[in-house]
Order: structure tokens, then sequence, then C-alpha cells
């Protein structure tokens, strides 16, 4: 729960309406004085950063630092955030019923960015949070007071670059099919702007990266790794924890090395058969040529940046499907 007087302190600078450096200080030796961070003092920042007070520039480093330490290096086990508290990092954020805040924002994107796995749905929610925001022109975004509703600049590309690979530690580099519909629906809703030339590239590159399912390294899964952690903690004996896994792995010699990694370590990644599957994700499927068809032609119109898409899934696919082929012929 949160410490005594934290919640009185809170309440203090929201009648200020200031958080100065000191009070930073102050905040800090509130939440860190026992080395670890609730999640009920978690929601006192929460309502701190709600109130929209004017505050001190460490104030920015402070609110996402401790939000990620409650959710990622204090979770069990460590970097895997749970579904539960994912859950409650969006509820936070959508508690007052405003848009994403750049703040909450850059929460929720230091979360993802640290985890080694969170719920795909929060880096949807961050990537939905920032397409409302250019669409509207309001909320989550670099540019402020100068972005213009419905137009993509260069500090709204670079944020939604930041979101759709702020989860590389999560699963790879990989585009989820969801973060693939958001950017058409993005990309649809700004179609006549004057937006970023590098939004273009973004776009193609990200929406060929679910079709072409670029993934690379996928970490085992939050109950995977608790096995793992549960397993390095047993107790001594020839077959019990990581004390039998160096007794039985070093008495063998090199086949002992690979017959207890087989045995014992059924978690250990495999390079070949991870490289194997990459090479055959890089061929577009019929259900994936399929997606592409319908949402490309959802308005009628094969706008620049659909064909900029086009393009380069034809030079990066080793096959191109026969349902992509008219759309390859309009291209030249």
């Amino acid at each position: 729960m949160a410490k005594p007087g934290l919640k009185d302190f809170v309440s203090a600078k929201i009648v200020d309406g200031r958080v100065t450096e000191d009070d930073v200080i102050t905040l800090r030796r509130y939440i860190y004085g026992d080395m670890a961070v609730s999640l009920e003092e978690g929601a006192a920042l929460f309502r701190l950063n709600n109130a929209d007070l004017n505050y001190a520039d460490t104030w920015y480093e402070l609110f996402p630092e401790a939000i990620g330490d409650i959710l990622v290096h204090q979770a069990v086990p460590e970097g895997y955030v749970s579904e539960e508290n994912a859950d409650w990092l969006i509820e936070q954020v959508t508690a007052d019923g405003h848009i994403c805040t750049r703040t909450e924002l850059d929460a929720v994107l230091h979360v993802l960015e640290k985890a080694k796995q969170a719920p795909e749905r929060l880096q949807h929610f961050a990537l939905r949070a920032v397409a409302n925001s250019v669409i509207s022109g309001e909320g989550a975004t670099r540019s402020g007071a100068e972005l213009k509703p419905c137009v993509i600049a260069d500090g709204e590309v670079e944020l939604l670059r930041r979101v759709l690979y702020a989860g590389s530690g999560s699963r790879g580099i990989a585009i989820s099919k969801d973060e693939a519909e958001v950017l058409f629906d993005l990309n649809d809703a700004t179609v006549e702007a004057e937006n970023a030339p590098s939004w273009s590239e973004l776009f193609a590159k990200a929406v060929a990266n679910y079709l072409m399912a670029m993934s690379g390294f996928t970490p085992p899964s939050r109950d995977v790794a608790l096995a793992r952690e549960d397993w390095l903690n047993q107790p001594g004996g020839f077959d019990g924890g990581l004390g039998g896994f160096f007794r039985k792995m070093f008495s063998g010699g090199i086949g002992g090395v690979r017959d207890v990694y087989e045995e014992r370590d059924p978690f250990a990644e495999r390079g070949a058969a991870m490289a194997a599957e990459i090479a055959a994700n890089e061929v577009v499927t019929e259900d994936e040529a399929s997606w592409l068809v319908n949402r490309i032609g959802r308005d009628g119109i094969l706008h620049e940046n659909e064909k900029a898409l086009l393009r380069f899934i034809r030079e990066e696919s080793p096959n191109i499907h026969p349902a992509l082929q008219p759309l390859m012929e309009k291209i030249g």
C-alpha cells in the first residue's frame, strides 16, 4: 500500500498547483525508501499526473521510471508483465476519460521497452492512442500545439516508430495484424494530407513486416519463464535444480553437455529452427494476400503509400501470391 504521508503529500501538491525539483526528490524518497514500489503508490503518481500541474522536468523522468519498476522489474518473474498488471495500467491511463497524455504514453512505452514479454493488447493500446492523437490533433504527441488534425508530422512518425517497436523485447520486432490495421486506418484518414515523407516508408515497411512475419527472436512465455525459475530454485540432488544440472553436465563430457541441455533445459532456443521459421514466413500466405487485397480496396483507391508497400513486398518476398498480381500490375 502507499506509504504513510504519500497521499497527503500528493494532495498538497495538487492544491499548490505545481511539482518542483525538490518535490520530485521528496517523491523519490517516499516511493523508493524501502526499495519497492507498490500499485497503490503508482496510482498516487497517476493522480498527481492527471492533475495537470506545472511540473519540474525531473517529474517526466520519475513518472515512467516508477511505473516501469512496478510492472516490469518487480514482476515475478522479473521482466514479464502479467495480464492483471497490463489491465491496471490501461485503467490508470484511461481513468480520467481523456486521450492518453504524453506523460502517460511515456510510462506505457517504458514498460513495453523494458519488458521481456507483455500482453499484446498493451502495445496495441499505445499505438491506438497515438493514432487517435494524430487524427484528433490532441493528446499523446510530440508536436503539441503545432500538430494539425489528420496530418502526420516528423515527430509523429518517430513516435509511431517507437510505439511499433517498443515491444521488441517482448516479441521480437514483429508487427501484429491489429497493428497493421491501425496503420491502414491512419493512412486512410490522412491520405490527402501533407504528411512527412518518412511516414510512407514507415507504413510500407511496418505492414510488410506483418505480412512477411519478420519476427526474429521471441522469448519464452511467462508460464515457461516461471517454470524455469522454479526449476533453477529447486534444492540440490543429482536431478534437482541448478546444482544437479551442472553436476550431470560436467560428468558426461561433450555428450553430457548435449544430453543435459536436451533433457533439463527444454526452454533453450534453437537457432537453426528459428532461422528456418523466419525464411518460411517471408512468403505472403493466401490469407495474408486476401487481407491485403481487401484492405487496399476498402476505399476503392490505390494510394501512393499502398503502392510503396506493394513495391517493397515485390522486392523482398521470394514469391508473390497470385491474388496480389492484379495489384502488382497496377504499380508497373
